[in-house]
């Protein structure tokens, strides 16, 4: 079985991070892959350190006709079964030919660039709700879930980051945009005392979350990580995950939290509602709500029986449902059920 996996991405985020670490994964199966992703793209390094060669490619923003026919060279060389494209701009891209030609979405976008594909996966059952609602086959349709780095890792050095050692800190990782509602996390960190935040994360919205923390007298107790490749180890250290988010499909900072045995508080977006049973694996709040999100901040920070239990379930249930070995195995059934 040969598999090609295509991503044209300029950015860093839980979709390309993904990416990355499936290919990898793959790659120790055995099966025969090739990896195409944009020039110098950031996932570059990852699967380089994971031992994944990849081919790169320009991947223009408009009018691609150059990496249009440069795919359509390398797949004629390598002769794939199936090629999977990550995304829009990867799929608008990809030429058609004789294999299976499969898309992965973890977002809700325009099917128009898509209607050339077999088959569709989604890493959420309401993504595939959303493509059938939209006039996609329901049998051209599949849920895969993602799966994050289960790798363990040391914890960072509070005093790097100038945090001090005897105060509870909450971890919010996530690009500076407004989806990720982290003004709204602020807002509740000016009611959740004595508490830091480290906020790992770049955007356009770097400033403005600055001077918000600055306005709210909150800011010697935020900290502007800017991006980390070191998430495991800001976890260790950590007491507790936050995920804000008012638009969020997934929430794959969730499962991050999960894997690390650490209590997970989340605004009830779409992904989160999905993969939290609150009170069980964590706690959900309504979003947009500054108040009842620190109120559940401050609950998981003064009850370590309650923080326990939360990050123990949520283990647990990331270990029997998204875990590396499950998901990879969910994909190889998925390619040989697609091939044959």
């Amino acid at each position: 079985m040969r598999i090609m996996q295509i991503m044209g991405s300029d950015k860093r985020g839980g979709a390309e991070s993904f990416f990355a670490r499936l290919c990898v994964a793959l790659d120790r199966t055995g099966i025969e892959q090739q990896v195409v992703i944009r020039r110098n793209a950031p996932c570059k390094p990852d699967l380089v350190d994971g031992g994944v060669v990849p081919v790169e490619m320009p991947f223009f923003h408009s009018g691609d006709i150059v990496t249009k026919t440069l795919l359509k060279r390398r797949i004629a060389r390598f002769s794939p079964d199936l090629v999977l494209t990550w995304m829009s701009r990867a799929t608008s891209v990809c030429p058609t030919g004789p294999f299976v030609r499969v898309a992965r979405l973890g977002g809700y976008y325009d099917l128009k660039y898509y209607r050339s594909c077999h088959h569709l996966i989604a890493n959420t059952e309401e993504i595939v709700d959303y493509l059938v609602r939209h006039g996609w086959p329901r049998e051209k349709a599949s849920y895969l879930p993602n799966f994050v780095d289960e790798d363990g890792a040391r914890p960072i050095d509070r005093a790097s980051l100038r945090t001090p050692s005897d105060v509870p800190v909450i971890l919010a990782l996530g690009r500076l945009h407004s989806d990720k509602a982290f003004d709204v996390l602020l807002d509740a960190m000016a009611l959740v005392p004595r508490a830091h935040l480290w906020l790992a994360g770049e955007g356009g919205l770097d400033g403005a979350l600055r001077a918000q923390a600055a306005g709210s007298g909150i800011a010697e107790r935020v900290h502007f990580l800017g991006w980390r490749t070191d998430g495991g180890s800001l976890l260790a250290a950590a007491d507790c995950l936050v995920c804000p988010s008012r638009v969020e499909p997934l929430g794959n900072v969730i499962l991050e939290g999960w894997i690390h045995k650490k209590p997970v508080v989340a605004a009830a977006s779409t992904g989160p509602a999905g993969l939290i049973e609150t009170e069980k694996t964590g706690l959900l709040v309504p979003m947009e709500d500054a108040a009842a999100l620190a109120a559940a901040l401050n609950r998981v920070l003064a009850d370590p029986g309650l923080a326990g239990r939360l990050a123990e379930a949520g283990h647990s249930h990331y270990l029997a449902r998204f875990s590396r070995d499950a998901v990879v195995g969910l994909y190889l059934d998925f390619f040989r059920k697609m091939v044959r």
